[in-house]
Parts: C-alpha cells; structure tokens; sequence
C-alpha cells in the first residue's frame, strides 16, 4: 500500500505497512516532543532521522505531529512555531525562510465522499507546497493540493482551500488575496 500512497493513488489507511510507518513517525515526534529544547543538537538530530529534508538554520519547536514523517521537506532557516501538524501523506515541502505560527495545520488527505469506500477505509492525498519566505500566521489551516506563493503572508486563522500566487496577502475562510506585494 506505501507505494500506492507514494503515487497518490486511492489505498487503505489502515494497511499494516503504513500502520509500522506511522508508529515509527508517533514515537520520533513524542521522543521529540518531550527533549530538554536547550538540547538543539539532539532535537535536530531527532528531526533529522523523522523528516524527509531538515535545512541548515531551520527551528521547528515542539510540540510537533505528522503522519509519517518522510513525507515532510523543510527548507533552510525555517521557523516554525508551536504545534504544527503536518498529515504527510502526501508530500508537504516547506521552502526556505518560511515563517510558521502557533498551531498551523498541513493537511494533505483526501476522502472519498461515498459512504462505503469510506468505510473501507479508501483515501488518498493531495502535496501541499509552501513557497519560499512564506509567512503562515497562528492557526492557519491548508487543505490539500494547496501551493503557496513565495512572499505569501496567510492571516492567523485563514483557511486555505485553493492555490494562491506568490507576493500577496490573503485572509479568510476561504482565504482570499487582499493586498499584492512588492517582491
């Protein structure tokens, strides 16, 4: 099933491949989760061994979830605030430079909306890219298949359900552009 996940085709959730995946991404991010964040050194290291891509300056601050870890680049001299889940299940690359507030959620799957492939646990997933210096503000939330602009700043709180361009602001549920940016 990992290889049907990979391909972002329809698979079941509940397969014991992805369920040994998701296990070893739930104790990395506990072990992270719960390290003396003065300990930078093994907080990364632990980072590292979790994620797909870890950039060089880049501070992601506990507590931090995902779904299975490989899934999720992050980009050099990143911060990320407090509380992010990533549902990689698709791929969530975040570029370089971003800024991640407080309890932001990536949210890659994907259901299907008939009731019996539900209930047979049939999903699937969309990759969520956020473009370089980015800013996403506290409890920003992006659905899947969602590309965010480089210079995009999201307001606290938007919803993003669609793509948006590089160098604007936008707010809202649904978020919407509101003002362009000089690059």
């Amino acid at each position: 099933m990992r290889e049907r996940m990979l391909a972002g085709d329809l698979y079941v959730a509940d397969d014991p491949e992805l369920a040994q995946d998701s296990a070893r991404a739930r104790a990395l991010a506990q072990r992270f989760n719960t390290m003396d964040p003065n300990d930078s050194a093994g907080c990364r290291s632990v980072l590292i061994e979790l994620l797909g891509a870890l950039g060089e300056g880049s501070e992601i601050r506990p507590p931090f979830w995902c779904d299975y870890g490989y899934q999720t680049t992050v980009g050099a001299r990143t911060f990320i605030n407090f509380g992010l889940v990533s549902l990689d299940v698709a791929s969530v690359t975040i570029g370089d430079d971003v800024q991640i507030g407080p309890n932001v959620q990536l949210l890659t799957p994907t259901h299907p909306v008939e009731a019996r492939p539900r209930r047979d646990k049939w999903e699937t997933a969309l990759p969520i890219v956020i473009g370089n210096n980015a800013w996403l503000g506290g409890g920003v939330i992006v659905g899947p298949g969602v590309t965010i602009g480089e210079n995009t700043v999201l307001g606290a709180g938007s919803i993003v359900i669609r793509d948006l361009p590089a160098n604007v602001v936008a707010v809202g549920n649904p978020a919407r552009v509101i003002r362009t940016l000089e690059p």
